[in-house]
Parts: C-alpha cells; structure tokens; sequence
C-alpha cells in the first residue's frame, strides 16, 4: 500500500511538471526575424569562443560565422586559444587576419592553473571586445546565415538583456556502428528534451537555463554583475551560473529565442566516457545555482528516477512492487513523448523518437548515476581533471 501511494504521488506530480513544460513550449511564438540590415544604427557585435584543441572543428565554425547575413562591418569574432597542444592556432590563421583575433590563454594566466579556463578565456575576451553585445558559441559548433541577424533582431524587439537561444546535436562524423548510432541518437533526444524544458521555462520565468553554445548578452550587464566573480572557481557554468546572477538584477529582462534561424548546432559525443564526463560536468553545478526552484525541480526529478530504481529491485521480492515499475515506466514515457514531440517536430529531428522507447532505460540509469557523480565525483574537460 505504501509503495502505491508514493509511487502515485510522485507521478503525479512529474506528469503534471511535463505537461507544464509541453504547455509552455507550445506557447512560445517561432520568431523570424523583422530586422532591417540596412539601417545606420545596427549595434556592432562581439563573437567570443574558447578554443583547446579544436583543429577538427574551428574551421567549420569560423566558415559559418563568415556567412552570416548580418553585415560584416558590425561584428567581430574573438578566438581564446586556452593551452592548445594541436594545430587550432594554424586552422585560425588559415582564415587570415581578418577572420578572427587570436587572443592566447597563456599570455595571462602565466603558468597559473586554475579551475575554470573557459571561464578565464571569456573574461579575457570581454577585455578586448568592441562590441555592445556579446555573443558566446563553442569552437565545435556551426551556425545558420541569419543568426546574428535573428538574435539582434529579437533584442531590439523585446528589450531584454540576456537571450539564451536553442541548440541541437547533428552527426557531422559518420557513425562506427550500432552502439555508436546509439549513442548519438540517445544524446539527440536528451539534449532536445533539455532545449525543450530550457526554451519552456525562461518563457514561463519559472526557473532558468540556458546553454553556453548559443548566449548573448549586454557587456555593460556582465560588469555590471561583476562577471564571474563568486563562480570562477566552479569549472563549469559559464552559462547557467552567469545567467542567474544576470537575472536577480533583470528578472524580467531574460528571453529565449525560439527560432529555426537562430539554431546552433553541434556534435554528440563520440563515446560513452565522453558522453558521461560531459553530463557529470553539467550535473557538477547545480549546487551552485542561486535559482531554487531549477534546484528544487532537479531533486525531483532525479528521485523520480531513484524511485523507479528502488522499485525495480524490490521487484524480485514483491510483485506489487514489479507491476508498479511497468506502469511508472509506461506512463513516463507516454507523458515525455507527449512533450517531446512538439519539441523534435521544431528541430525536425522527428524521425528520432523511433528511438524513445528503447532509450529510456539506459536515460534512467545515466540520470542517476551523472546525477551522483556530479555532486560527488570528478570528470574530464579537454584533457583536463577537474573536481
């Protein structure tokens, strides 16, 4: 009896927070862009990215940033080359001078080492940055034409002052076989189902998130707040963190931009240790948010999880308790399609929640052991240890 009545609570409450997130996703408007590209006034804008040994991947990048439709007069892309051992230097340079400005990590932290080098890189940037507003994206990413053009544009018409704006994972590599099909499809769908709750609830001003692949932000604002002052010693949340210290000054000055042209995209992770360091790094902050009810909602989610987990072991002593976890489990995955699919039908990634059902054991399994180690172990960031 007890084991029913927790067990309805808890789903209780978790089908009634996804469909508050399907809710809310559906609520926000697709934006297209009104911006007129020939006016005088166009604010110039500063590009910053944080590079270690990208040689594979900044050339992709910096070819889509030199497409964009925004004029090439107003902005500017800032690379930070943090301690790169490959040939990242030699592809930037490639480009010619007026590509990009190189800015070297080492130049300043003098043999320091520290916690959170991207971090430091963006700080650094910050110091040199001409523009008015600033722009992160991660050297692993490629960008639409109408980008900078959509961002700036939605800026000017909402008046806010921090945009956070979607990104999807896209396989620009082929695949090594099933496991590795797998493994990029089950990190498709989680990071849109994360896009979709992120997009959902900075509309709903019910607790924030944000990615730093795809931010921008006033830089008068980010000195304003100190920048990452209080939070430069967490490897990571150069996002999140910075986003919620934003936001206690401008509660109700942070927008999400929902639109196909300001997607950002960018590659899974090739193997399952990549993949687990990756979200115990994301895990690994949520201590630190000053914004309590993304806390509050990250606790619940990962005892929903446990729960099914306890259940599944007391299921070889207690029927009752086995016919509980197929029933949890069905209507789990019932209500998460049922938000998802808005959410892959605006990235047109549909085809993917063939793969929904098979994936959910396994989501279950990481979401709780990230979750643990993220709060009490340690990972690996670009080669680098980090506690």
């Amino acid at each position: 009896m007890l084991l029913s009545l927790i067990s309805i609570f808890l789903l209780l409450l978790y089908c009634g927070l996804i469909i508050y997130y399907r809710i809310s996703w559906n609520g926000i408007p697709d934006y297209a862009s009104t911006l007129n590209l020939e006016e005088e006034s166009l604010p110039f804008v500063t590009i910053i990215i944080a590079a270690r040994n990208e040689e594979k991947n900044i050339g992709r990048c910096i070819q889509s940033i030199q497409s964009q439709t925004y004029p090439r007069e107003k902005f500017e892309l800032i690379i930070v080359n943090d301690h790169s051992t490959d040939s990242t230097v030699e592809v930037i340079e490639s480009f010619g001078k007026d590509a990009a400005r190189i800015i070297h990590l080492s130049d300043f932290t003098q043999g320091e080492i520290i916690n959170s080098y991207k971090k430091k890189a963006i700080d650094t940037a910050l110091q040199f940055a001409k523009g008015d507003l600033i722009i992160t994206t991660d050297a692993d990413c490629v960008v639409s034409e109408k980008w900078i053009e959509t961002l700036i544009s939605f800026y000017k018409e909402k008046n806010v002052v921090f945009i956070a704006a979607p990104v999807v994972f896209k396989n620009f590599k082929k695949s090594k076989g099933f496991f590795h099909s797998f493994l990029r499809i089950f990190q498709q769908l989680d990071f849109m189902t994360l896009q979709g709750i992120t997009g959902a609830s900075v509309e709903k001003g019910f607790h924030n998130m944000c990615n730093g692949a795809n931010l921008m932000y006033e830089k008068k604002v980010f000195f304003e707040v100190n920048g990452f002052e209080g939070i430069d010693e967490i490897a990571s949340g150069d996002d999140m963190l910075l986003m919620h210290k934003i936001q206690k000054n401008y509660p109700n000055k942070i927008g999400f931009l929902k639109s196909k042209d300001a997607i950002v995209a960018t590659s899974p992770e090739d193997t399952l240790s990549k993949f687990f360091h990756q979200r115990i790094r994301w895990a690994s902050k949520a201590g630190n948010y000053s914004d309590k009810k993304i806390t509050s909602v990250l606790l619940f989610v990962y005892f929903f999880n446990a729960w099914l987990l306890v259940l599944g072991i007391s299921g070889f002593f207690f029927m009752q308790a086995f016919y509980l976890l197929i029933i949890l489990i069905c209507i789990k995955i019932f209500v998460e399609l049922f938000f998802l699919f808005p959410v892959v039908n605006f990235f047109n990634q549909e085809k993917l929640l063939w793969w929904f059902i098979p994936s959910e054991p396994f989501h279950i399994l990481y979401t709780l052991i990230a979750g643990w180690l993220g709060t009490f172990g340690h990972y690996k960031w670009k080669e680098r240890k980090v506690n």
